[in-house]
């Protein structure tokens, strides 16, 4: 059957774009009303004070329990969605189909370059790293580690490998040569991994980036030669972040490190107005766009990392902020670590919220590397 389109009549014309725009005015009001009803309620609650949460009549509760921080908790993963989009379900897991591209013999372990399907229509670059005991077929298991890497746009994951030109980066080729399988993702929209984020349906970079690191946890849980029970994450800058904002949503991570990966949004930059423009700090495509609707009204966003490094209790979480990192401030941490450390006592674990403040600029150095596997030696092994 042809169906003839033409209109012939300037009026009939006019009828049918007006009906369009009438169709397209609703969708939109729709669009805005689920966003609304998925959003936390406002004012947000404090920042600062997470031993509240939204009682009858959304008044603010204090929280004496587990169960009274689970709804506040709750409603920190609501912020966060708000800004980066809804996590998928069932709906985007598809088999991984891991597919191996080369293999390096680095000594004590081997590195593959492999990739996975994260979602339908999307795969994801990744190094995989295994030391070579666990590849003799005798049924030996060994911990894996998530490690993520930091901003670089000419070899992206490979700087955690021990391919990048700079120092203090190659933490995946450490734990690799001590033991640990490692898992070292790429992040989308640097460096060779260029993911249509718009057409497979992602409202933001840093929620792709989860999604894939949630993928990746899967492809390790069904590796024989992986130690069951729980991960650890590790990354550095953009990797620390990421470790935290993955872990958030995946509680199969047990152990977070992240040296030079945060502050307050508040005190990014010292809260400058022209870093909240589109497409610059933390606006970038490849980080969450809807932030650049609340420049000016930073105390608005729904979310903040004193509520992320909350919601990580009662799990082991280090994190490393220089003294003089000109990127995130380690004043700022501290103030984020006091207002977390309390849903560590309600747990009972004050213990595992870690700080150490290295005097040194935006950098990952030897001795905060040694701490950091220490921990992960601590829970992982």
């Amino acid at each position: 059957m042809i169906i003839d389109l033409t209109i012939r009549s300037a009026r009939r014309g006019r009828s049918i774009r007006l009906a369009f725009l009438g169709a397209a005015l609703a969708a939109a009001s729709s669009l805005r009303a689920q966003e609304a009803a998925s959003a936390p309620p406002s004012p947000r609650l404090s920042r600062s004070d997470l031993l509240v949460y939204r009682g009858p009549e959304n008044q603010p509760t204090p929280v004496k329990s587990v169960a009274d921080w689970s709804r506040r908790r709750a409603e920190i993963l609501d912020g966060m969605q708000a800004v980066m989009g809804k996590l998928p379900g069932d709906e985007k897991r598809c088999p991984l189909d891991p597919k191996l591209d080369e293999e390096v013999d680095c000594g004590s372990y081997v590195r593959r370059l492999i990739s996975y399907a994260s979602e339908p229509g999307g795969r994801v670059p990744a190094y995989l790293l295994i030391p070579k005991e666990l590849l003799n077929g005798q049924g030996k298991q060994a911990p894996a580690v998530l490690c993520l890497h930091g901003t670089n746009n000419v070899v992206g994951h490979g700087t955690v490998v021990g391919l990048g030109a700079g120092p203090n980066r190659s933490y995946g080729s450490e734990l690799a040569e001590r033991g640990y399988v490692v898992l070292a993702p790429s992040y989308p929209l640097l460096a060779g991994y260029q993911p249509d984020l718009g057409k497979l349906g992602w409202e933001s970079g840093t929620l792709k980036a989860v999604w894939d690191n949630i993928r990746g946890l899967d492809l390790l849980e069904s590796l024989p030669f992986v130690k069951p029970g729980k991960f650890g994450s590790i990354g550095h800058s953009l990797g620390g972040h990421n470790a935290v904002f993955t872990s958030v949503f995946d509680d199969r991570i047990g152990v977070v490190v992240s040296s030079c990966g945060l502050d307050s949004f508040l005190d990014y930059y010292d809260g400058a107005e022209k870093n909240w423009l589109p497409e610059r700090g933390w606006a970038q495509t490849r980080y969450m766009p809807k932030l650049a609707s609340y420049r000016g009204r930073l105390e608005a966003v729904p979310f903040d990392f004193h509520e992320l490094i909350g919601a990580l209790s009662p799990r082991w979480v280090l994190i490393i902020a220089p003294l003089k990192d000109s990127n995130f401030r380690a004043e700022s941490v501290d103030r984020i670590v006091a207002a977390a450390r309390p849903v560590f006592q309600l747990y009972g674990h004050p213990e595992r919220l870690q700080v150490l403040h290295p005097d040194c600029e935006h950098d990952f150095p030897p001795q905060m590397r040694a701490e950091a596997f220490k921990l992960l030696d601590q829970v992982l092994r």
